[in-house]
């Protein structure tokens, strides 16, 4: 019953909203009939592309069939273990042992003994200690000599050395003893019966100690210094003291390197080549140079300048010097071809030890002034044409004030001196000009085998002096090395030496002579070794010198010993 009820209040309630729809309809809408009339326009509608792999759908399209594989395992007994991979062996050479002491001997013609020693221990990872020792003698023998031709030479140097964390340090300090005799007695002018009435040995005496610090990350970067004095057996005697510093100016944003010297020297001759006069000489010179290097691309220059004050002590004098300092170098390919010069200059300290190293028949007679170095010009090309091979070509002019030029001593007549019969030399001073043309080539054809050649042509221009003294026209020499295997191995020097001028004259006696010019000839010097290594610590050798067997003379009446053998080993070792 109340189911129908709803349902009547349901069709009543929709019927009259029907009704009242009706109703609004017919009071808002007219009805109207509205004609549109369009032309016909057509169109085309737009391309469109063919994808190059169309969807198919065609029933029927071959599916491929799922195929399954079904394998019937059967398992097999193996008792098989694969091995470990190796690496090839690769054969390759021992490394050699590197020992850091050795000592050697040998001994040879004209009674030659030869021995050498050198060793070095490491006290701790920061500290280590030194010394080496050298002896060279001969009893001499020149054929045709009036007087005794044996030398002999020692030197001792030890050394102590620590490197810190901040610096590294070292001291050294040593002896050194040289003996020689003035055999060159001018021939024919004395006899035998002279001969026998001369003690003509010359010994040298020389010791020094000295010392260098090397600063890491400071604004000095070294400090050295060394003392050193040197004599002989003639009463003469000389002390010389070298200091020198190096250390870094900023300024802004660069750098000027600064170097400052100091060196002292001071001395005594007995006599003078004439009279029983006492030679005293004695200097010292300050030096400041600063510098700049200027870096850009593969140009390198370093703009400097040297200032020099010297105070001549014994005369009283003082000076003033200015120097150029001038280098630079470009590449201009690469390491084939670089080209370099500059412009240097400087005050050279002469001494006594200097001339006696380089003419040990110096009389103690000698003038001792510094060299006025005004300028030394250089300009020239290096690289390499290879790996293996090097090149240098240079030229140079410079220009020399106070040259020191070893000459000849006359013969003195009524000498009292052994070395006053033109049998020593003495030193006189030039202005010099000096031009040369040099030329080296260094070939290292394999690891084994290097070759090196150089050569170097002189030219000379003197102010007061007839000649330059002693100095040669042209200097070559060749070097070669050549490990022939791991066990043999062999080497050779060439050298040849140009001619140069000296002058001999008498003086004093009833008829003296003129002073003649003589001129030395050139000579060629050729030496060779051959060596055999038995083990990696001893090894056996032979060496010949002046194998052309020339008894050329190196100074004036002083020939030089002919063909020379020598036989000896080298035993390398640890402690």
């Amino acid at each position: 019953m109340f189911k129908i009820k709803n349902i009547a209040i349901g069709v009543l309630t929709l019927s009259t909203l029907y009704g009242f729809s009706q109703q609004r309809e017919k009071d808002t809408i007219n009805t109207d009939v509205v004609n549109v009339v369009k032309p016909y326009t057509p169109t085309i509608s737009d391309a469109f592309k063919i994808k190059e792999t169309p969807t198919l759908d065609d029933s029927t399209t071959a599916v491929k069939k799922q195929v399954k594989y079904n394998i019937f395992s059967i398992p097999v007994a193996s008792t098989f273990t694969p091995a470990k991979g190796k690496a090839a062996a690769v054969d390759k050479e021992k490394p050699v042992k590197l020992y850091d002491n050795y000592a050697s001997v040998g001994a040879g013609t004209y009674t030659t003994i030869l021995g050498e020693v050198y060793l070095n221990h490491q006290l701790s990872r920061a500290e280590s200690v030194g010394g080496y020792f050298s002896y060279h003698s001969s009893q001499g023998g020149i054929d045709g000599l009036l007087l005794d031709d044996d030398f002999t030479k020692a030197k001792l140097n030890v050394n102590y050395g620590s490197n810190l964390r901040d610096l590294s340090w070292n001291v050294d300090g040593g002896f050194e003893y040289q003996k020689y005799n003035w055999y060159g007695l001018p021939q024919p002018l004395f006899d035998g019966t002279t001969a026998s009435m001369l003690d003509v040995d010359h010994t040298f005496y020389s010791a020094h100690f000295g010392g260098e610090i090397d600063f890491k990350d400071a604004l000095v970067k070294r400090i050295d210094m060394r003392f050193r004095r040197f004599g002989d057996d003639q009463d003469s005697g000389e002390n010389r003291f070298v200091f020198n510093t190096a250390f870094d100016v900023p300024i802004q944003d660069e750098v000027i390197s600064t170097e400052i010297s100091l060196d002292y020297i001071g001395g005594k001759f007995d006599r003078n080549y004439y009279t029983d006069t006492e030679i005293n000489y004695g200097n010292v010179n300050v030096g400041l140079a600063p510098s700049y290097q200027l870096r850009q691309d593969d140009l390198t220059v370093n703009l400097g300048v040297r200032f020099v004050y010297l105070n001549d002590t014994e005369g009283g004098k003082n000076k003033f010097y200015i120097y150029p300092n001038f280098t630079a170098s470009y590449r201009l390919v690469d390491e084939i071809l670089i080209a370099y010069g500059g412009i240097e200059g400087g005050l050279h300290q002469n001494s006594y030890y200097e001339l006696a190293n380089e003419n040990p028949y110096v009389s103690p007679t000698l003038f001792i002034f510094p060299t006025d170095r005004q300028y030394d010009a250089s300009l020239g090309l290096k690289g390499k044409l290879s790996n293996s091979m090097s090149y240098n070509i240079s030229g140079r002019y410079g220009a020399d004030r106070n040259r020191a030029l070893f000459k000849s001593n006359s013969v003195l007549g009524g000498a009292t001196e052994d070395y006053q019969y033109g049998n020593s030399f003495g030193v006189v001073y030039d202005d010099l000009k000096t031009y040369s043309v040099a030329g080296e080539l260094n070939v290292d054809v394999n690891r084994n085998f290097k070759l090196g050649i150089k050569a170097e042509y002189f030219g000379y221009s003197t102010d007061l002096q007839e000649e330059a003294w002693n100095l040669p026209d042209f200097k070559g020499s060749l070097f070669l090395d050549y490990q022939i295997d791991a066990n043999w191995f062999a080497g050779a020097g060439l050298y040849y030496v140009g001619e140069r001028k000296d002058q001999f004259y008498e003086e004093g006696t009833l008829s003296p002579s003129s002073p003649m010019t003589v001129t030395l000839d050139s000579y060629f010097d050729a030496n060779a070794h051959l060596g055999y290594k038995i083990s990696d610590r001893l090894s056996v050798y032979a060496k010949a010198n002046n194998m052309v067997n020339k008894l050329y003379e190196k100074w004036q009446n002083y020939p030089v010993q002919g063909i020379q053998f020598l036989v000896g080993a080298t035993y390398q070792f640890d402690f």
